[in-house]
């Protein structure tokens, strides 16, 4: 049975990270590089709600008594080959798992850039996985 209160808190969350990423982000991709606050508050939260989405994902599965993959990667595309996720959503997330290992394993270097460029454009894909996670059965 899902924990539905652990679940609720996991999506609110993702959508606080996404939210606290919108207020610090500069527009500027070298304002961006020269903030290290922003910089460091930016990476912080893409990284908490990646994880808590691969958590969500994972524990659904394991919910549903579905295998678990072993990979980040391959526990999202899970969710889209078994209708959890729409399969563009799940794609575009699995894609964004390998931001997660890169920010845990090698923080040192980052690409500033990419990192602006996906804060900038990519936050509504965690928002998206909260919508679709809470249309499941069980869902808070």
């Amino acid at each position: 049975m899902v924990d539905r209160l652990w679940l609720a808190k996991a999506l609110a969350d993702v959508r606080d990270a996404v939210a606290r990423i919108r207020e610090v982000l500069p527009a500027d991709a070298d304002a961006f590089a020269r903030d290290r606050t922003a910089r460091e508050v930016v990476v912080l939260n893409l990284f908490v709600a990646l994880q808590h989405c691969l958590s969500v994902a994972t524990h659904w599965l394991a919910e549903q008594r579905l295998d678990v993959p072993a990979g980040y990667r391959d526990v999202l595309l899970a969710l889209g080959d078994r209708g959890a996720l729409p399969l563009e959503l799940a794609a575009r997330l699995a894609a964004a798992s390998g931001l997660r290992n890169l920010i845990a394993n090698r923080y040192g270097v980052l690409d500033w850039n990419r990192i602006h460029a996906i804060a900038s454009t990519r936050t509504g894909d965690l928002l998206w996985f909260c919508d679709e996670i809470e249309r499941l059965p069980g869902a808070p």
